[in-house]
């Protein structure tokens, strides 16, 4: 009699080797992609740092810093721009050889992809119980592939060094209250000034002494900046600052600020100023209103997230390596579309996760990287100009208002769990 045949065992769970080679081929196919999208930005040859490096040389060969000007094919005449704070801070780099400074720049920038990414990233993975190694390492990769990170690095900017101090302040010290909170914003913003705008969200969520703090660092590092250097700072804030036709064309499409998208209009001719004016109080009406109600609520990610891509709209000029406020907002979209579990909440979920998708695959692409827009005058013609011109701010105008709001649950281990439990009560701002 023949033998009953035997049923194979059940399957209960995923066979982890497969689990780990398709994680690995993930992860290989990330790094893969990322030489192809870098490739268009080596002509840049670390342009803006090279600028850094011969005004400082300029500077302390005895001459007037902010007479330093170097031609470029694109903008015309470009000249060192930064309050003279943040000439004391690159004047050392003067004295290096400029192949010590590209990799000095470099290193620092991608360890501070590495760091923010890991503060944004694993409050996520410890609320949905994500692979920490690998979803913090395919996160690294995709911040990597971003236009804007990919153009920080290729010309050889500061922009990381503002964002660790500002996601620092942010989301560590001001809501611990802690006696430096407001510290890292001051010095961001005596470095570039842009990072002001965090000064004034201080304000409008009631944060009095991480704003007075900040403001005096700002008006302290800038004093000493004075103290240093009285002709050229008195110089840069009575009329360089005022001129933004040193900075470049505000017509051009890396200016992807509510000014550059109104200079399309316009080009050669500058767009009414009163015009700006109002769009810009009514974004940052708007903006910094969600950006408080979301700290209100404890959710301090969405509200300064929310700030800054209004500073990004409301600046004149804001280059695509400025924008470094779309990678906290997928991260926040991601986390919401993680978090929507009910089936009530199943139209949302792909909402909200259409929208992360949507918002990566744009700031990958880009508007510059893979674009020739030329040396001429840049005018919208058509609605298809102006989508592809202006894809950044009508991005940021899509997340200004679209940018849910977390649950209080969904909030509450925004703080690695490494932190000392000491100081779970100061995570909801009064």
């Amino acid at each position: 009699m023949p033998a009953e045949p035997v049923a194979p065992p059940a399957v209960t769970e995923d066979d982890p080797g497969g689990r780990t080679v398709r994680r690995l081929v993930t992860v290989v196919a990330l790094a893969a992609v990322l030489p192809a999208l870098y490739l268009p930005g080596l002509m840049h040859d670390f342009f803006d740092l090279k600028i850094y490096m011969s005004a400082m040389r300029w500077w302390t060969a005895g001459n007037p810093l902010y007479d330093y000007v170097q031609p470029d094919r694109v903008q015309g005449e470009l000249y060192f721009t930064y309050p003279p704070f943040s000439a004391l801070l690159l004047w050392p780099f003067g004295l290096l050889r400029l192949g010590a400074t590209v990799t000095i720049f470099t290193v620092l920038t991608i360890l501070a992809v590495v760091l923010t990414t890991r503060w944004l990233v694993t409050p996520v993975i410890e609320r949905h119980g994500l692979p920490r190694a690998f979803t913090l390492t395919v996160a690294v990769l995709l911040v990597l592939a971003v236009e804007s990170t990919r153009e920080t690095i290729t010309f050889g900017q500061i922009n990381m060094l503002l964002v660790v101090l500002i996601l620092a302040d942010l989301l560590f010290a001001v809501p611990r209250a802690r006696r430096w909170a407001g510290v890292g914003v001051g010095l961001a913003t005596a470095l570039k000034l842009f990072p002001g705008i965090f000064i004034v969200y201080l304000l409008a969520t009631r944060r009095w002494r991480a704003a007075v703090v900040a403001s005096a660092t700002a008006a302290a590092a800038t004093l000493l900046a004075a103290a240093i250097a009285p002709e050229d700072s008195w110089r840069f804030w009575t009329r360089e600052l005022w001129d933004n036709d040193r900075v470049g064309r505000t017509d051009y499409v890396g200016n992807q600020s509510l000014f550059g998208l109104l200079s399309r209009f316009t080009a050669p001719e500058k767009p009414d100023r009163l015009l700006w004016l109002l769009v810009v109080a009514a974004v940052v009406a708007y903006g910094l209103w969600r950006a408080a109600r979301a700290a209100r609520a404890g959710d301090l990610l969405t509200g300064l997230t929310l700030t800054g891509l209004v500073g990004a709209l409301v600046s004149p000029i804001t280059w695509t390596h400025h924008i470094y406020w779309f990678v906290p907002a997928v991260v926040l979209l991601a986390d919401s579309a993680l978090s929507a579990e009910r089936p009530d909440e199943a139209r949302r979920r792909r909402w909200v996760a259409g929208l992360a998708l949507g918002t990566t695959a744009v700031i990958v692409y880009g508007v510059v990287t893979f674009q020739k827009w030329g040396t001429e005058p840049v005018r919208t013609h058509d609605p298809v100009d102006f989508v592809t011109q202006n894809s950044y701010v009508l991005l940021s105008l899509v997340l200004l208002a679209a940018l849910p709001v977390r649950s209080v649950r969904r909030r509450q281990a925004d703080q690695p769990q490494s932190e000392e439990k000491s100081h779970q009560m100061d995570r909801h701002p009064q």
